[in-house]
């Protein structure tokens, strides 16, 4: 037995209908985000540094601007992709733009000079390593005299 389909029910499929079917050939169009939510970032923290880890999945370390700026580090990125296609009797052209920035302020026990960064695995990890008077001290004993 086959249950009915509420008249509310079949507006979603109609205007679905409308708006994926191209008038001009009958090719169904299909369309699909591309693009960037806020990339998830999780910091570490060591003895000798901090460990700046940013999840962006699908990019390549040439997609990453990661620039310092009065103990301000920020990483962003900016895609844009184009696709063009000509055939005898249809043109399509699709394009697509995401982007990010992440500012990050530095505190005073980084060393700034000394910082790296590398991308793998579709994570980015950027080493803000501590300076040498920021470090923890191993324990030691102190005599008394």
């Amino acid at each position: 037995m086959m249950s009915k389909i509420k008249r509310t029910d079949r507006l979603p499929l109609i205007l679905e209908d409308i708006f994926n079917t191209d008038w001009f050939g009958g090719i169904t169009n299909s369309v699909s985000k591309i693009g960037f939510n806020t990339p998830a970032v999780n910091i570490v923290e060591s003895a000798n540094d901090f460990t700046l880890r940013l999840a962006a999945p699908g990019l390549s370390k040439e997609d990453f601007n990661i620039e310092l700026n009065n103990d301000v580090l920020t990483i962003s990125s900016e895609i844009k992709k184009e696709v063009k296609e000509e055939k005898e009797n249809y043109t399509r052209k699709e394009f697509s733009y995401s982007a990010f920035k992440r500012s990050f302020n530095l505190p005073d026990t980084v060393d700034n000079t000394e910082i790296l960064a590398s991308y793998e695995s579709g994570v980015l990890s950027v080493k803000l390593p501590k300076r040498e008077e920021a470090k923890v001290q191993p324990k030691r004993s102190i005599t008394i005299s």
